[in-house]
């Protein structure tokens, strides 16, 4: 493959696998106002620095250095707005040491992967830790052992196959909450990296295009799947959401969401006894809406229950003044996503569409 590095022909092939990316946002399915195509570029200008990122510049997993895959600016198959995900290239057949503080965090998880999305768009999960089995020093520090083999105190599993940890850590209250930090190293490992290898390049540039390609791909393919039923949060079968990475221990209910802009989508749900749950909204492209500056999820500290205490969620373009109101942000279609994470049931909201009471009006 050094040959395509001294031709350029690497960089060709990646530009164009790029440009082979951009038929996706052109496809009939997808919502074709300015806004919506707008968001669909955009996305594939983030898909392309997580993937450089990846593939290129983290790629090692002799020299592995956690990453943020999902941010405030960039998004992947309704990224969590109170996650901070770090992301780690590991192989299966070497051993890691994970040393770090846990914070104060509400909610923390540790999943090794099978990262296939530059293939055929699945991430299986090969290992898992769940918070309430983390082992914690007095000080606040942890340390895990990340290995195919088992080893005493915190281990996380590596399967052959296993090419990424993810680490997910969940704000209830952002304003009083303390993250935790972390880094990564392997044992035994090399004592420093070597020059630059054209083979790997190459071979990085190629996995890169197609990481793009096929995310691309496949969230798009799940939101043409969910807008079959506008305005509703069913049950997909959880097996479809955790070969493409999700957390074994979240219940998740996609749905899709359609409104003119004097109607309202109202959600009913009971709340089951967990740790963590969550509501957002999502674009078309199944990236969550802007949270900095619009209010575009709720989660189990925010949200304002009923007397009963159920939920009652309201999705529309301006405040209903009723429920707990959330922003669709200039959207008249797209995805949305509620989370029941480590809950021993799991509700199935009710919905319905509902018109707007007049401007100035209350409900």
């Amino acid at each position: 493959m050094s040959d395509s590095v001294l031709s350029g022909q690497a960089w060709r092939d990646f530009c164009g696998r790029l440009a082979d990316a951009g038929e996706i946002i052109l496809q009939p399915a997808a919502p074709a106002t300015p806004l919506d195509r707008a968001e669909g570029w955009r996305y594939l200008s983030r898909l392309a620095r997580i993937a450089l990122e990846m593939n290129v510049e983290f790629a090692d997993p002799d020299f592995p250095v956690f990453y943020a895959a999902s941010d405030t600016t960039r998004k992947i198959g309704a990224d969590n707005p109170d996650n901070i995900y770090l992301n780690a290239t590991v192989a299966g057949d070497r051993d890691y040491r994970i040393i770090g503080t846990r914070g104060s965090i509400a909610y923390f998880s540790i999943g090794s992967k099978a990262n296939r999305y530059h293939i055929d768009g699945t991430m299986a999960s090969t290992g898992e830790i769940e918070d309430r089995e983390l082992m914690v020093d007095p000080d606040g520090t942890v340390e895990i052992i990340a290995s195919s083999t088992a080893k005493p105190g915190n281990w996380l599993p590596l399967a052959s196959d296993s090419s990424m940890i993810i680490i997910r850590q969940s704000y209830l209250d952002r304003s009083t909450e303390v993250p935790g930090s972390y880094r990564i190293e392997q044992i035994g490992g090399p004592a420093a990296p070597g020059p630059l290898d054209a083979d790997a390049l190459a071979l990085g540039l190629q996995r890169a295009g197609n990481f793009v390609y096929g995310t691309a791909r496949i969230f798009a393919e799940w939101a043409k799947k969910f807008s079959a039923r506008p305005n509703e949060l069913p049950d997909y079968g959880q097996d479809f959401f955790q070969r493409a990475g999700g957390d074994p221990r979240i219940f998740y209910c996609h749905g899709y969401y359609e409104l003119a802009p004097d109607e309202a989508w109202v959600i009913e749900t009971e709340v089951p006894d967990c740790p963590y749950w969550n509501f957002q909204l999502n674009n078309w492209w199944m990236e969550s809406l802007d949270y900095r500056h619009h209010r575009i999820t709720v989660n189990k500290h925010t949200a304002q229950l009923n007397a009963d205490g159920t939920a009652t969620l309201v999705v529309s373009a301006r405040d209903p003044g009723f429920g707990n109101w959330i922003q669709t942000d200039g959207h008249r279609s797209g995805t949305a996503l509620l989370r029941w994470v480590e809950a021993a049931h799991h509700p199935i909201p009710r919905c319905r569409v509902v018109k707007l009471p007049a401007a100035g009006t209350t409900a």
